[in-house]
């Protein structure tokens, strides 16, 4: 009696999900993002065009949450619905700590039911979800699993170093980054963003960006998107670019017809490695923001931070930066 008990529970718990899938399903979307990187050809570094995948969902009839590392270097992003509509989308702003992003189509997409983000503080370790993806670009995939852990940073007054993540045992590959963890009420309380495995297969822990953090850092306060990927010079990194000051920012790349690009900013092209650090070296180096110095030892990040949240599309901005050696400004 209690074996027949037990498959009625489980047919029955099957049961919901499927329909779960089936109302959330049409608002998850396939992800195709065209970005520039530099790669080593016939012996030689060049830029050369590669396409990236990654999932993601509307959470409107123009607006889809995604994860950033996912489109935050894309130059031409595409985005392929359930009924095979493939429409062009523009980065609105992305937060690379908390691996979160809102992209915004040029057109609607009419006839989708867009998903719900849930408060995810309610989240507990132990309750079932699911994952709706492109693993390996096999669209609208379904894994299944459990909340199995809460990973929160200190989430001090630096909005730059926040990141809260739910970890699961759902099945996560490549291509899923960007789709929706979603919770037994159909509502989205995570956007997945990696998974650590000795394989680089499912067979490790899967990572997920709280909704929470989606809401605070690209809904409620977002940031415009300067279209660049850079990395910070601390500690020895400082002496060693000879910087005029305690640290700066390396630019990495630069997206062409971004805010950045429009400055005049400009990337590297010389793949290097410091210690354990990978970098690509030539590019400009961001000494000052609106006239606050980038420094890691001050409250300079925080003041970049809420200077950041009040711009606009029509804000003016200047960067002081280094370049060959000597220092120069640009702005927009």
């Amino acid at each position: 009696m209690l074996c027949v008990l037990f498959l009625i529970v489980l047919k029955s718990q099957a049961q919901d999900l499927s329909k779960l899938y089936e109302n959330a399903n049409t608002a998850v979307v396939t992800i195709f993002a065209l970005e520039e990187k530099l790669q080593e050809v016939n012996g030689a570094f060049k830029t050369v065009s590669t396409d990236g995948l990654g999932s993601g969902f509307m959470i409107s009839e123009t607006d889809i949450i995604t994860a950033a590392h996912v489109v935050d270097a894309a130059e031409i992003i595409k985005v392929r619905f359930l009924d095979g509509t493939t429409l062009s989308a523009r980065v609105i702003t992305t937060h690379k700590t908390a691996d979160v992003a809102h992209i915004k189509l040029d057109s609607p997409k009419n006839g989708t039911k867009p998903l719900r983000l849930a408060n995810s503080d309610y989240a507990k370790i132990g309750e079932q979800v699911f994952v709706i993806g492109a693993p390996f670009g096999y669209s609208h995939s379904l894994s299944s699993g459990y909340v199995s852990g809460i990973r929160k940073s200190k989430l001090g007054k630096n909005m730059f170093t926040q990141s809260e993540f739910i970890q699961t045992d759902a099945s996560i590959n490549t291509g899923n980054s960007g789709g929706p963890l979603i919770n037994m009420k159909g509502e989205v309380i995570g956007v997945v963003s990696q998974i650590l495995s000795n394989s680089g297969g499912s067979d490790g822990i899967g990572f997920a960006a709280t909704s929470n953090m989606v809401k605070k850092l690209v809904l409620d306060k977002p940031t415009p998107w300067i279209g660049m990927d850079a990395i910070p010079l601390v500690g020895k990194m400082k002496s060693y670019f000879n910087l005029p000051q305690n640290s700066g920012l390396l630019v990495q790349r630069i997206v062409a017809g971004s805010w950045g690009d429009k400055m005049g900013l400009k990337g590297g092209d010389i793949k290097a490695s410091i210690g354990k650090q990978k970098m690509i070296l030539g590019g400009d180096i961001i000494l000052s923001i609106n006239n606050i110095e980038f420094d890691m030892k001050d409250d300079s990040l925080l003041k970049i931070g809420e200077m950041a949240t009040n711009l606009s599309e029509s804000s003016t901005i200047a960067m002081k930066v280094l370049r060959d050696g000597k220092i120069i400004n640009l702005s927009r």
